[in-house]
């Protein structure tokens, strides 16, 4: 079933409904997999109002919303920033820091559109090759970004509250 998303720029005005799926789709993704304790001080950490009106005034970074068709409430979301990987960074690389979609949108499409819309405004921003990294136990993920094209570029340690996790680091050239 696919669904008219809209898909739109966010700006530092819409901070506060990014920061909620942002928030509400970890919590989805990582319960029962992550400390709970662990997911909420990331979010508050991470997920921030704040943080996200800031990527958004930032001209190198891409805040893109996804919004139910009925209604417009938040249902997903990405975020193209600075690498900050811990790989030797290439000339044009561009993180794809973030990209959820909550449960209700699995199945019509969202993650591929908001993956399509993320290769296009990271090429627009002059990059050449697209980063990310996702918890190496994230099968769903991993599967996903491999049929997107992603290959195996690294890994790292990732901090998530009190623990830290391996994650594996993806790039595609743009």
């Amino acid at each position: 079933m696919t669904q008219d998303w809209r898909l739109r720029r966010a700006t530092a005005a819409d901070a506060p409904a990014v920061a909620m799926v942002a928030a509400a789709s970890f919590l989805e993704t990582f319960a029962g997999i992550l400390p709970g304790e662990d997911v909420v001080a990331h979010c508050a950490r991470n997920s921030s109002p704040a943080r996200f009106a800031g990527w958004a005034d930032d001209a190198a970074s891409v805040v893109t919303l996804a919004e139910h068709p009925v209604g417009h409430a938040p249902v997903g979301y990405s975020l193209l920033t600075r690498p900050d990987l811990p790989i030797e960074p290439l000339d044009g690389d561009i993180e794809l820091r973030r990209i959820y979609a909550l449960s209700v949108t699995r199945g019509t499409g969202l993650g591929h559109r908001l993956m399509a819309l993320a290769l296009e405004d990271a090429a627009a921003l002059g990059g050449k090759r697209l980063l990310l990294g996702v918890l190496g136990t994230n099968k769903r993920a991993r599967d996903f970004y491999e049929r997107e094209g992603f290959t195996l570029a690294g890994t790292r340690r990732f901090n998530v509250g009190a623990g830290w996790y391996d994650d594996v680091i993806y790039a595609r050239a743009l």
